[in-house]
């Protein structure tokens, strides 16, 4: 019997807890229904304004129905009623089914009807390759001419996508065409239809192949973008627990290699501005869509419609008139332009963990050069000799540039004759004297011994001019200077962890490895370098108001031997800094607080330390101050700070 009371109890303990008070405050009307499936009789009250009892007189209550039928000639003096009740726990009032009560034919009226289902029992057959959407154009041509042969042109520009089954997209631009083709640079965004590639992806892997974006934006020390032509894979795996591992890797062709031009702009000079290379090569093709163009710091559009335009073929950048330029504008041009001295590699991959507590990743990025795949160069094996004993000394890399040849009335040829006892070349067009075919180099003012003495649209001649007092007199000497293969590495390793969301710490290790010359083991001790940094936020104070306060520190360390694969800082830092040509170990270190809102206002103090070990260490504090417009403006931002120890 115990066993039953004991039963017994433990109901009506279940249901006491599954029940809760309810209040609800009506107006006064003939009838009230509270609630359909019931209410229970304890504690059921109906109270006026003041939070007097009603009068039970005054109404009636079924209880089974939830139903409160009030005597209204009695309740002329108020207008709203307060009415406390318990409901039934949903548990007991919910209504369960075998079966589902609309798939249930009522009635015989349907009897002789046939009932679908909204799930078709039977497979589905998938016509392959019926969700391609195709477009472009296929064309041929002929080209005759009077003082050439017959030639028949052809050219495909195919774009294709859509999905091949339930879990395969595909997207493809495949071209063929007996010119290449290059955007002109003049709308916002290109349409690039020079990149031949071919994707394949589902919902949580990727394979793409032909002209590829390596993007890392991830990572502190490995940040980069590059144009290349390989292939790209990349998945995602998803585990029980929340978290999911992410894998990538890559290689391929370099398409282009980063440079930088910084110049100073001229008073109302629209442009153009010229690109160069890194030995200040005036003619350079720069690879369409990989330029940033910084005036004083803050990046512009490009566009006829925005702040400038570019010729990738010219390595030209002109200024809109809607962009005023002036003589105080500090430009600063990034791009990738094509250097083909050697076949260039590059492969890059990793992978990385995360959840919600802390998350970890690795990568590995190698950037070389095929030393014995020379491409502008066919190097002979004194010049591979003379890049042996260089090392990275770029001075070193010279070579004589005259090399025997026969005499042709088409050619410029020079022979050896001795003038104070040093051997110089002098034009001949004479057959029987021993000639050689001489590259001239332009080496600057007061550098050479040969000054062009006749330019011609078939002729450019050089002549030598002696030295006055042991200095050169010219600016071209006979010699060509070699390039190098080179390699860079790089290998990282991060992560994040973050046990509340008022704190979030950040770390990283980076190692690279920078050979300037892959032939030459000379000067190969300052190849190896690494860099670290942490960094860390916390909160201090949230408000009601959603005020946010937050202190944020970061520290630094680069080896006088590491080397980056793009810029690291900001475009202007070694302006704040006022650095010309600092040495040593870098450390940089910074605290401050953060004060925000949701609206992206924000007010924030900075302290910064830039130390080089050996030549320089500064400080600088700064104020920021952001707030937004408008919902549709950009935010406005206002940065002051002087220079100099606090």
């Amino acid at each position: 019997m115990m066993r039953y009371y004991y039963l017994l109890f433990l109901l009506w303990t279940g249901l006491a807890l599954g029940q809760t008070d309810q209040q609800r405050t009506v107006a006064v009307q003939d009838t009230i229904v509270l609630d359909s499936a019931g209410i229970n009789p304890i504690r059921f009250k109906v109270l006026q304004k003041n939070g007097t009892a009603l009068d039970p007189s005054s109404y009636t209550i079924d209880y089974q129905k939830g139903i409160l039928v009030l005597d209204r000639s009695q309740l002329s003096a108020t207008d709203s009623l307060r009415i406390n009740y318990v409901p039934y726990p949903d548990y007991l009032t919910k209504r369960y089914y075998v079966l589902d009560p609309s798939i249930i034919a009522s009635g015989n009226s349907g009897i002789n009807k046939l009932q679908t289902l909204e799930q078709s029992n039977t497979g589905r057959t998938t016509t392959p390759f019926e969700g391609l959407n195709t477009l472009g154009s296929i064309s041929r041509g002929i080209t005759v001419g009077s003082n050439q042969n017959t030639v028949v042109n052809s050219e495909l520009d195919l774009q294709i996508t859509g999905q091949l089954n339930d879990k395969v997209t595909i997207r493809a631009s495949i071209q063929d065409a007996n010119i290449p083709t290059q955007e002109g640079g003049y709308s916002q965004s290109l349409d690039e239809f020079d990149q031949i590639f071919i994707e394949l992806y589902g919902d949580k892997w990727r394979i793409r192949a032909g002209d590829v974006d390596l993007i890392n934006d991830r990572t502190y020390f490995g940040r980069f973008t590059k144009k290349v032509q390989g292939i790209a894979l990349g998945g995602t795996f998803d585990h029980k627990d929340g978290s999911k591992t992410e894998a990538f890797i890559s290689g391929a062709l370099v398409r282009g290699v980063f440079q930088r031009s910084t110049f100073t702009a001229l008073e109302g000079n629209q442009g153009p501005y010229k690109l160069v290379g890194p030995n200040g090569e005036l003619y350079i093709l720069i690879v369409s869509g990989s330029e940033r163009v910084f005036v004083n710091g803050l990046l512009l559009k490009r566009g006829e419609n925005n702040d400038y335009v570019i010729d990738y073929n010219a390595g030209e950048i002109r200024f809109n008139p809607t962009f005023p330029i002036t003589a105080n504008m500090r430009i600063v041009v990034e791009y990738q332009f094509t250097d083909r001295n050697y076949s260039r590699f590059i492969g890059y991959g990793g992978g990385n963990y995360t959840n919600d507590t802390f998350g970890f990743g690795a990568y590995v990025y190698t950037e070389s050069d095929a030393k014995n795949q020379p491409l502008q160069q066919n190097l002979t094996e004194d010049q591979v000799d003379i890049l042996v004993n260089a090392g990275d000394d770029p001075d070193q890399m010279i070579a004589q540039s005259a090399v025997p040849d026969t005499f042709s009335e088409n050619k410029i040829l020079y022979k050896k004759e001795l003038i104070d006892g040093q051997e110089i070349f002098v034009f001949s067009n004479n057959p029987e004297d021993e000639l050689f075919n001489v590259r001239f180099s332009l080496v600057g003012d007061n550098n050479g011994d040969y000054v062009l003495s006749s330019n011609t649209a078939v002729n450019t001649i050089y002549e030598y001019v002696a030295p006055i007092n042991g200095v050169p007199q010219g600016n071209y000497a006979p010699i060509i200077r070699l390039n190098a293969p080179e390699k860079l590495q790089m290998a990282g390793f991060d992560g994040y962890y973050r046990p509340s969301e008022k704190t979030d710490l950040n770390f990283e290790l980076a190692g690279s490895i920078n050979d300037l010359n892959l032939f030459s083991d000379i000067d190969n001790d300052d190849n190896e370098g690494i860099a670290v940094r942490f960094a860390g936020k916390q909160r201090l104070l949230t408000t009601s108001d959603s005020l946010q306060l937050d202190v944020v520190g970061s520290a630094d360390y680069l080896n006088q031997d590491f080397r980056n694969i793009e810029r690291l800082y900001n475009v202007e830092f070694t302006r704040d800094w006022n650095l010309l040509d600092p040495m040593g170990d870098q450390r940089y270190l910074t605290a401050g607080l953060n004060l925000s809102n949701q609206n992206g206002e924000a007010v924030s103090y900075q302290f910064q330390n830039l130390d080089f070990s050996g030549n320089f260490s500064g400080f600088r504090h700064l104020m920021g101050i952001q707030w937004r417009l408008g919902r549709d403006l950009p935010d406005t931002r206002v940065r002051l700070w002087p220079q100099g120890p606090l």
